[in-house]
């Protein structure tokens, strides 16, 4: 059985959202990464699920659904993990059909800002290269590459995308509170993604847990050892599952990050479902 050694990621993404492989290659991956226990986790999306879960039933990899959106929390963006959701919830398919169409607002706004600058790029272009019904600004990075108005995803970024950059157009958010619910209502638990990354401390997770949280991202490719120490210190101290994400996204995209690099235990794997609502 693929994962023997019991490596355990809750943390991939795929073409559904902004990954560069479809769900069922992210699933054999992650099998020939030796990983256990899989999930992926697809920005403000299902999409990639039915796929992703047979493949990995057919390589003998046990799979998680899951879900990943951004929220605030006050006027910060953090990022919330959602686990052992289903994906067939009606709550879950109906925002997925509600942010589906911010989004196709959001990239007509870009395009919009982009024909101003001179650059033609189409909302047709920037679907096409798209997998899923996640359309996001690393969608639009590729539509300039393959127009040849940048040479990579990242000049894209900072030449014309990144927040604070002449296309910049912010996006749809919800509140901590209400991915929550979102994500309670589906049969998941939810946890913060790469508190490091998002400059989280323990008060703001302590908060979190008394909004509904039960678990935070210990291990992620971005924070240091320190870091990773620290959350799990923290998560253990206010009782919430440390997890384990290689946040992967294919090489191309996010070179420094990859599969089978989870470092979460089988119980507190465990402790986590169980804590299903």
């Amino acid at each position: 059985m693929a994962g023997d050694a019991g490596v355990i990621d809750l943390h991939t993404h795929s073409t559904a959202s902004d990954g560069q492989y479809p769900p069922a290659d992210v699933a054999a991956r992650a099998a020939a990464a030796n990983t256990a226990v899989w999930s992926l986790t697809d920005h403000d999306t299902v999409a990639g699920q039915e796929a992703a879960a047979a493949e990995a039933r057919r390589l003998g990899v046990r799979f998680v659904p899951g879900i990943e959106l951004s929220v605030f929390l006050d006027s910060r963006e953090i990022h919330v993990l959602g686990h052992f959701v289903d994906p067939a919830h009606a709550s879950l398919r109906n925002f997925e059909d509600f942010l589906a169409e911010r989004r196709r607002e959001r990239m007509a706004q870009i395009a919009g800002k982009l024909a101003g600058l001179g650059i033609q790029v189409t909302e047709g272009d920037i679907v096409a290269q798209s997998g899923g019904k996640t359309i996001g600004r690393p969608h639009v990075a590729r539509a300039l590459v393959a127009a040849g108005y940048v040479s990579t995803v990242k000049e894209a970024f900072d030449l014309y995308l990144g927040e604070g950059k002449p296309a910049f157009v912010g996006r749809y958010r919800l509140t901590a509170e209400q991915a929550v619910e979102l994500v309670r209502g589906a049969g998941g638990v939810a946890t913060l993604a790469h508190p490091g990354v998002s400059k989280i401390e323990r008060a703001d997770l302590a908060r979190l847990k008394a909004m509904g949280f039960e678990g935070v991202e210990a291990s992620h490719p971005d924070h240091v050892p320190s870091q990773v120490e620290k959350y799990a210190r923290i998560a253990a101290e206010l009782d919430l599952v440390p997890t384990s994400g290689s946040d992967f996204h294919g090489e191309a995209i996010s070179p420094d990050r990859y599969l089978g690099t989870g470092r979460m235990s089988s119980d507190d794997l465990e402790r986590l479902e169980r804590r299903r609502a």
